[in-house]
């Protein structure tokens, strides 16, 4: 924040001729937190007015240090994610994520409103809760609607993705868990705790302690170290400087960015400054980080590999992580389940599977028409009882138990596929007399794995012979062919295409 964004308060100079002064006369409660620096006669302020001033400005001025948080104390303390939300059944359950443990939930919104306004829990609340939609409430009461209804529990350790369109009301979802948004109505629960209900010490403590936070844009002191700026979170816990080192560097380790440790931002490019910014949130070891639009300023390149970065600290440290996007393709590509939103509402919540294939409304619908189909569908959707047949056996005996299937499979006594048999070779075989299975016996065929995506056996799919889908031990679980996968995605495009469409413009 800056003189020329908030406005100069009242007797103070107009030139910024003396930093540390000036900043004196604007109140002692700035204090060691405030980092500050002059220029173009302008004084930056890296502090973020919470919801209840930020909006006021001569409020700004006469707040104490209370009524602020530092955009970086809140990166580095309130980086953590939150996982795997489920509303109800009409909503979305998402009940294929491996995580449904309600022991286990560690966030949770029970039928959060937001209102924004001057008198939030009046008419307009009323009026939302009654059902009537975010631009119905707003022509009639002047007051918008941020969330309306919303109801999710999030799992422990689990990348639970919030994506929609501008003012869908994911961040404002994301901003409840910290209280940096005060909610209008419902409740907002961390780990058993009514975070609503926190003030004062007790919430800032419970800020640092339990979550981080790392924001679209970096938040970085410009005149700190990279091992600074990934410690300052540790600094205002007041934690000693070798210990707070210590940590950020294996902070940074994580992030490859030790080499680093003392070089200034300056020197970093985007992308290695945002993942500074994650490295500050990883520093103080939160159980949750919460990552708004984090990736969404980077270029495409450096974006995928954030993505890749964080989904490979994810598999070492196991963080419950909310992740903020509008980013379809990024929602499906990181998220265990997904939440979309629309005009403040839940519409729908899923794995990135479910989101694709079963699309709930138009509104998802027009969200998933264009992803990469064969980068979410996985071989266990579509694959089949496996047909086994015995060596021994004659063509027309295999024929009879394959009754149509497009390949067999002969295993050993473990249950592993050990050879195939591809219908139009068994065809081929008795057309031209011979009646010896062993002839068409090939071995040269491809497996893969029930999780395995379409894009990863496009290439053994092309070669037009079954596939076995095996488990972790390399036994025979299912079977699946190439028309099985065009199959399912003409089957998905055909649903897309049924929805009405809507516009958004």
């Amino acid at each position: 924040m800056s003189n020329s964004d908030a406005g100069t308060p009242s007797g103070s100079p107009a030139e910024a001729v003396d930093v540390p002064q000036q900043l004196a006369a604007y109140g002692s409660w700035l204090g060691e937190h405030l980092e500050t620096r002059a220029a173009d006669r302008e004084i930056s302020v890296d502090f973020r007015p919470k919801s209840t001033v930020e909006n006021d400005r001569p409020a700004l001025w006469n707040s104490s240090i209370s009524d602020f948080e530092s955009v970086t104390t809140v990166s580095a303390d309130s980086a953590r994610s939150v996982t795997g939300a489920t509303v109800s059944r009409t909503q979305g359950s998402g009940e294929g994520s491996p995580m449904t443990d309600a022991d286990d939930v560690i966030i949770q919104l029970d039928r959060v409103f937001k209102i924004f306004g001057p008198q939030p829990r009046g008419r307009a609340l009323t009026l939302a809760k009654s059902g009537m939609r975010k631009n119905e409430v707003q022509k009639a009461t002047d007051h918008v609607v941020g969330m309306s209804d919303v109801s999710f529990d999030v799992k422990r350790g689990e990348t639970f993705v919030i994506m929609g369109l501008s003012g869908s009301g994911k961040s404002t979802a994301i901003r409840t868990v910290n209280k940096l948004h005060d909610i209008t109505d419902g409740h907002v629960y961390v780990d058993g705790v009514d975070v609503q209900a926190l003030e004062g010490q007790a919430l800032q403590q419970f800020r640092r302690e339990k979550m981080g936070m790392v924001f679209q844009h970096f938040a970085l002191f410009p005149h700190r170290s990279v091992i600074d700026n990934t410690g300052y979170g540790l600094k205002v816990q007041g934690v000693e400087r070798e210990q707070r080192n210590a940590q950020s560097l294996e902070a940074l380790r994580l992030v490859g960015l030790d080499a680093f440790a003392h070089s200034s931002p300056r020197q970093l490019s985007g992308g290695m400054q945002q993942r500074v910014g994650l490295a500050r949130a990883l520093a103080a070891d939160p159980d949750i980080l919460l990552m708004d639009e984090a990736f969404s300023a980077l270029d495409p390149l450096i974006r995928r590999q954030m993505q890749d970065e964080m989904l490979a600290i994810q598999d070492q440290l196991h963080k419950t992580i909310l992740f903020i996007t509008h980013d379809l393709n990024e929602a499906l590509r990181i998220g265990d389940r997904v939440c979309i939103m629309k005009d403040g509402a839940v519409v729908q919540i899923g794995t990135p599977e479910e989101i694709l294939t079963q699309p709930a409304t138009g509104y998802v619908a027009e969200f998933v028409q264009d992803v990469d189909q064969g980068r979410v569908i996985d071989v266990r959707t579509i694959m089949k009882e496996p047909v086994i047949v015995d060596a021994s056996m004659t063509v027309q005996g295999a024929l009879e138990k394959m009754d149509g299937a497009l390949a067999a499979f002969v295993v050993d006594s473990e249950g592993r596929p050990t050879g195939l048999v591809a219908l139009d070779d068994a065809n081929t075989a008795l057309a031209a007399g011979s009646n010896d299975l062993g002839s068409v016996v090939r071995n040269d065929f491809d497996t893969a794995s029930p999780r395995a995506t379409f894009n990863e056996v496009y290439a053994e799919a092309g070669r037009g012979l079954g596939i076995a889908v095996v488990d972790e031990s390399g036994v025979l679980v299912g079977s699946t062919h190439v028309r099985d996968m065009m199959e399912e995605m003409g089957r998905v495009e055909r649903l897309i295409d049924g929805f009405e469409r809507e516009v958004f413009m």
